[in-house]
């Protein structure tokens, strides 16, 4: 039976974003889109870090963090802006 819980391609697509020349999700919004909290996802690709590139994951900056945040005109109320950046992982696309 098929999965019946889609994401339409339009909501991922404004999730990615362009950070050292790579697409990337940020962790916060990868694990909204499987529905589990983003210290669990980063706790499992850390568990499992040999099922994954060495380029999976990296973590941004604080100067990075602050352009993103930057760049986001509405920043919106349920996202982690008060996290410092080495909390916010990045996966890439």
């Amino acid at each position: 039976m098929a999965n019946e819980f889609v994401v339409p391609i339009d909501t991922i697509r404004e999730k990615i974003y362009l950070i050292r020349g790579n697409k990337v999700l940020l962790s916060h919004d990868l694990a909204n889109l499987y529905d589990v909290e983003p210290r669990a996802l980063i706790q499992a690709v850390k568990r499992n870090l040999e099922r994954f590139p060495d380029d999976f994951m990296f973590q941004l900056t604080a100067a990075e963090f602050h352009s993103l945040r930057s760049q986001i005109v509405i920043l919106e109320p349920h996202w982690p802006w008060h996290c410092a950046p080495k909390t916010l992982d990045r996966f890439q696309v």
